[in-house]
């Protein structure tokens, strides 16, 4: 069973409601668990358990908040353990050229300075889910599907 970790943070719960969305395509693939958790309760550990992470933030200056930074800046305790292990990312943002796209990228980085293999798309999103503001209906499509491919990835890593 390959375990998928989706880390949030939401102030006005536009990107929680997208967390929810991307658990939900997880659980659309068989062979794959999820664990929803808010940002304020995740613990290295937990990083260090999950076989593929996604993470989720509000876009704060074309960056990831402050509170999904810290917990990435605490990794260096446990750099070398997310070797291997499955990474995406979503976002919401006020609106567009808000700086969706390298608050993604600002995710993803991290997860690939620690060695991870990042989910991307060559159709759309290329970087991951992004919304403007709450998520409309094909917003939450493309949680979904980031969701989908992400615990699609990590359990066909495990074969």
């Amino acid at each position: 069973m390959a375990n998928v970790l989706v880390i949030y943070d939401s102030r006005t719960g536009n990107t929680e409601k997208m967390a929810d969305q991307v658990a939900e395509g997880v659980r659309q693939v068989d062979g794959a668990s999820v664990v929803l958790m808010n940002v304020d309760k995740a613990k290295l550990d937990d990083l260090v358990a999950a076989d593929a992470i996604v993470l989720g933030s509000p876009t704060y200056y074309g960056n990831m908040s402050g509170k999904m930074k810290e917990l990435l800046d605490k990794t260096y305790n446990i750099h070398g353990k997310l070797k291997g292990k499955v990474g995406g990312a979503f976002t919401s943002s006020g609106g567009t050229a808000c700086g969706a796209e390298t608050a993604l990228l600002a995710m993803m980085q991290a997860m690939l300075v620690h060695g991870m293999i990042v989910q991307g798309r060559n159709d759309d999103k290329h970087y991951g889910a992004a919304a403007i503001e709450a998520p409309d209906e094909e917003e939450v499509k493309h949680c979904q599907e980031l969701g989908n491919m992400v615990a699609s990835l990590a359990v066909a890593l495990e074969h």
